[in-house]
């Protein structure tokens, strides 16, 4: 009994330290043994990506064994975006155009925060960094924060870096990035 009582007590010590290591995007918790999609169901501030996402069909791309870096924009960056241009994306005949505006989101490499800072350090201050939808971002620094300029000259934020998963990582950006037009 002192036994069991003890390993009780010794959970219940650790479990909030487990817990801490967590991180939270929108106050949710992102579990590293979860895939990209698995975790941003969950997020309250990326319903708009989600719902994008699932449009495009690209759930089963995003849960699959990656490695992916995906640049999440929250829902206050489609809300940059016109109500009536994201409703015509959302629509079934959009759905390539829709999917490779996601895919400019996305690199297939598993790419933290401090590897992307190395490399615009070693390019001397810009870094070029090829997507799987074909767009290629320019990454550079802006005091500690990355960031991406798009071929049309839109500039996102990371505002929350590596955010670990089990197929790759994602960064929170605040402004949706769109291919050349």
């Amino acid at each position: 009994m002192k036994t069991f009582a003890a390993t009780a007590i010794l959970a219940l010590m650790t479990t909030p330290a487990l817990a801490a290591d967590v991180p939270t995007v929108g106050g949710a918790p992102m579990y590293p043994d979860k895939t990209i999609v698995e975790n941003a169901v969950n997020s309250p501030i990326h319903t708009t990506l989600v719902a994008a996402v699932k449009q495009a069909g690209l759930v089963d791309t995003l849960n699959s064994e990656g490695p992916f870096t995906v640049f999440a924009p929250t829902d206050k960056a489609f809300g940059m975006v016109s109500d009536e241009s994201l409703q015509q994306l959302m629509m079934p005949q959009h759905k390539e155009q829709l999917g490779q505006i996601l895919a400019c989101h996305v690199v297939a490499a598993n790419a933290m925060s401090d590897a992307i800072m190395g490399m615009i350090a070693d390019d001397g201050g810009m870094h070029a960094v090829p997507t799987v939808g074909g767009c290629t971002l320019q990454a550079k620094m802006n005091g500690n924060n990355i960031v991406l300029t798009d071929e049309n000259g839109r500039e996102a934020t990371v505002t929350l870096a590596d955010v670990r998963q089990s197929n790759g990582v994602i960064h929170v950006i605040d402004r949706v990035l769109l291919p050349r037009q």
